[in-house]
């Protein structure tokens, strides 16, 4: 929906893929979809879910044998971010690395976005 010919909406690291590939295998799953709500401090979260079929309106991005698909709703969110897994000492988890995003809460859970991507054309 979203896209610009020859760029991917979102862009996965390598340490995502291979995350992302190991979850599909061991929950015989066909990808993860994500996607944004309304929740949090913030205004906004994401979200992540195992899928069996991408939707017909969902964006798909492969890499290295992991997928995602995104939410029709979430494509003008998530366009242009990089999703990575990050491993420290005291938590792992999927990071997402947005440019929509204006402000987020201190656990990170919660996000907003740029105001302009509610504006209606004129």
């Amino acid at each position: 929906m979203f896209n610009i010919p020859g760029k991917q909406a979102v862009q996965i690291t390598d340490q995502a893929a291979a995350h992302i590939s190991k979850l599909m295998v061991k929950d015989g799953v066909h990808g993860l979809r994500i996607g944004v709500k309304k929740g949090g401090c913030a205004g906004m979260e994401y979200t992540m879910d195992y899928v069996a079929d991408a939707d017909p309106m969902d964006e798909v991005v492969e890499k290295d044998g992991a997928r995602i698909m995104i939410a029709p709703m979430a494509q003008m969110f998530l366009f242009g971010t990089e999703i990575d897994y990050e491993v420290s000492l005291l938590e792992s988890g999927f990071k997402f690395r947005n440019p929509n995003v204006v402000d987020a809460c201190g656990c990170g859970e919660s996000i907003k976005f740029d105001e302009s991507l509610f504006a209606k054309p004129s």
